[in-house]
């Protein structure tokens, strides 16, 4: 159980809010922790057959330049991670998904941050509006889902939601 004895918030913005906590671990040991509080997000695999899937190939400042990822998007205030991923996948996209299902959830950087991402697979698709935000360059492609995986082989895959989102739905095509 964690326990947080007080915090400063540094900074807040669209992101979440940064701020320094002071806390007690489960040792008894205090310490002060960089930690940013984050609404969370929503992320799905994306596919346009059974075998094909789209990625989006995205300029990531922060990440180094341009990252291939799955659909995603930070949750807004009193959104819930479905309606989230509706919205992202058509605004990134240019599709709406018919069928929406969850595949879990993962925590990409557990050490600073308490983003959680909300993973789907999203299919049955049909055109929608694409609707890129003016901070956003976005392209999408469409490809193999076995190329997909091996992308994450080589390297060219390095996005954690991504490879967790491949992942997971290689894992249920195992299962049938």
């Amino acid at each position: 159980m964690k326990k947080i004895l007080s915090r400063t918030e540094l900074r807040s913005g669209p992101i979440g809010r940064y701020g320094l906590e002071e806390v007690e671990l489960p040792n008894g040991h205090r310490m002060v922790l960089d930690v940013l509080r984050h609404p969370g997000a929503a992320a799905a695999v994306v596919f346009v057959s059974p075998s094909r899937l789209l990625l989006l190939r995205q300029y990531r400042h922060a990440g180094g330049g341009w990252l291939w990822e799955i659909p995603a998007g930070k949750i807004d205030p009193g959104e819930e991670p479905l309606a989230c991923i509706e919205r992202e996948i058509e605004e990134e996209t240019g599709y709406r998904a018919a069928r929406i299902e969850r595949l879990g959830e993962i925590l990409p950087a557990a050490a600073y941050t308490d983003e959680r991402i909300h993973l789907y697979v999203a299919t049955e698709l049909t055109a929608g509006t694409m609707d890129h935000g003016r901070g956003e360059n976005i392209e999408v492609h469409e490809i193999e889902f076995d190329e997909a995986l091996a992308m994450i082989d080589r390297g060219d895959i390095i996005d954690a939601k991504t490879i967790a989102g491949l992942h997971h739905c290689q894992a249920r095509q195992r299962r049938g």
